[in-house]
């Protein structure tokens, strides 16, 4: 296994080239059974609010039961032009916790059901990544866990001639999220009140308070490690943004044309 160079502050490593040619066709079987038993699950009771579009959306549909399967949860799919296409999974376990080691096991789990589903007509490098500090915000215990803290919230269609906006999240209330903006006013700003399914995206701004909180998850879970009590109490929690965790898989060249 190769190491390389990731984003500033994050780990990554290169999982060896795949070629879909062979190998892709002797375990299609094995991997249309797997997705069978995965379709099988129970829905997810915190659901995903918000959600891709296009073929960032059909990849989501892919993955997201293998994931469960895993018990592991999906955070969000995007879908760049970075080195020729890349495929961003970002995933997360419900405690919120993310290693490299759950980075490499959920690329290998989802490359050869992408592999068979063929969801993109040409190359592409997957990325697997923990949702990091400055996390999107997708879920509504999500919105529950980070009220209080700083977002940036961003509209599918303008909203009174507005599409962005950022402020203080106040918390999820019948559907829509609640904030209070940044205008200068203050704690007599007029709460703005954002429905949910309107939403494109919603994001932690990076704070000091944030960042103290982080810190603190960081070393309570390095006390709990020396106590024995988390054989997981090691590693730094994904949404503490200080180790964010990526696993990137090379597509080869010739993944398409068969």
């Amino acid at each position: 296994m190769a190491f390389e160079s990731g984003f500033p502050g994050t780990r990554s490593f290169l999982l060896p080239d795949h070629k879909r040619r062979g190998s892709g066709r002797r375990n299609n079987g094995k991997t249309r059974a797997k997705r069978s038993t995965f379709g099988m699950l129970q829905p997810e009771k915190d659901r995903r609010l918000i959600r891709e579009q296009g073929v960032a959306a059909r990849i989501a549909s892919i993955v997201e039961p293998v994931l469960a399967g895993m018990e592991y949860r999906l955070v969000r799919v995007t879908v760049s032009g970075a080195d020729g296409c890349t495929v961003q999974l970002m995933a997360e376990r419900p405690d919120g916790s993310m290693t490299v080691e759950d980075c490499e096991a959920v690329s290998r789990a989802v490359s050869p059901v992408l592999d068979v589903a063929d969801p993109i007509d040409h190359a592409y490098r997957l990325e697997v990544s923990s949702p990091g500090m400055d996390r999107p915000l997708v879920r509504s215990s999500d919105f529950e866990r980070y009220a209080g803290h700083r977002v940036k919230v961003e509209l599918g269609a303008p909203l009174a001639g507005r599409r962005r906006f950022k402020g203080t999240l106040l918390g999820l209330e019948r559907s829509c999220v609640r904030i209070r903006p940044d205008d200068g006013r203050g704690a007599g700003a007029e709460d703005v009140v954002l429905p949910i399914d309107d939403v494109a995206e919603a994001k932690l701004v990076l704070t000091d308070t944030l960042i103290a909180e982080a810190l603190k998850r960081r070393k309570a879970a390095e006390r709990a490690a020396q106590r024995g009590d988390s054989s997981r109490g090691s590693e730094l929690d994904a949404d503490d943004g200080i180790s964010q965790n990526q696993a990137r898989r090379q597509r080869g060249s010739d993944h398409k044309g068969e």
